[in-house]
Parts: structure tokens; sequence; C-alpha cells
């Protein structure tokens, strides 16, 4: 009975699915397969499949990703690159400005796909560009010309003679 247990146990020689999440804008989806110190990795992106196959993890297991996807991707604007921890990809979608409702082809629940929602945008999110970063000074400057919040007169340093002492310190008793 314990050889049966063994022969069963054995899944060494099948790969094992690495943690996925993903996450999708209007002309990309990023994709990005959580795998630490990814060896002899091997990535395919066709216009209807992702393949990633690798070895990684503590014990330098092989992983193995297919995935089928909801609709058509361009291979050839499609980036990653392999990180210590993970591998990041963004891969452009043929036909722009169409949300999936899904990542793969098929409806049923794959446990091991997760949304990533550090990225994620829905399609009725306002439109920001995202390549270019915020400025702060600019963005305080168009807030209707607040000039400062009320009541912080001379926190710049410079005014600090309209600043009054606060008389009702004198009434209060020492601390013991």
């Amino acid at each position: 009975m314990a050889s049966k247990f063994n022969k069963m146990a054995d899944t060494s020689s099948t790969p094992l699915h690495p943690a996925v999440v993903w996450a999708q804008r209007k002309d990309k989806i990023y994709l990005t397969i959580n795998l630490e110190d990814s060896k002899e990795t091997t990535i395919n992106i066709s216009e209807n499949e992702f393949h990633f196959k690798g070895k990684g993890g503590p014990e330098k297991k092989a992983y193995e990703v297919k995935l089928e996807f909801f609709n058509e991707v361009i291979p050839s604007d499609s980036k990653y690159q392999v990180l210590p921890r993970n591998v990041p990809c963004v891969i452009k979608k043929k036909e722009e400005g169409v949300f999936w409702p899904r990542l793969v082809k098929e409806k049923q629940k794959v446990h091991w796909i997760k949304t990533d929602f550090a990225r994620w945008k829905d399609e009725d999110d306002s439109d920001f560009d995202e390549e270019e970063p915020m400025d702060l000074n600019e963005m305080m400057q168009n807030m209707g010309g607040m000039g400062g919040m009320g009541g912080m007169e001379g926190m710049d340093g410079k005014d600090e003679g309209s600043l009054s002492e606060d008389s009702d310190d004198d009434d209060l008793p020492d601390l013991e």
C-alpha cells in the first residue's frame, strides 16, 4: 500500500504553476509571473497564447504557465523582463480600446491567476497619462489660489513678527 502512495505523490516531473497576476488598460495587458530566482526561462508570446517555462524558487523546481488569451495580442510590441523576484510582462492588445472581461478565453476560474489590484483600472475610470510623472508643485499651484491653509500665517518663516504669544499659556498649572 505504501508503494501505491509513493507513486501517486511523485509529481516532481509535473511543472508547477507560479502565481500570476494581471491588470489591463485599453491598449495593453500587465501580466506578472511571481517566481523568485527564475532560471532557464523561456517565454513565447503568440497572437493567441502566452507560454512561460522556467525553474525557480528556493528549490529550483520547474514551473510552467500556458494561457490562451481572451482576445488577440501583438507579440512584436510585447515586452518582458526576468527580474530576481518576478517576471513582469507588458502585452500589447491587438484591438485597442476594448477591455477584456477576463484574461483567458475559457470562462472557468483559474485558481493561480489573480487580479493585480495595484495596477488595475476599470474601463469607466478616468483616463490619465501613465507615462508622465505627476508634478506636485504644479498641482499645488492649480489648487484654486488657496495661498496656503488658513491659520498658518508665518509658518514659512517670512512673517515671524506677526505671530503673537499665546496669552492663555500663563494660566496652566505646571506638570508634576
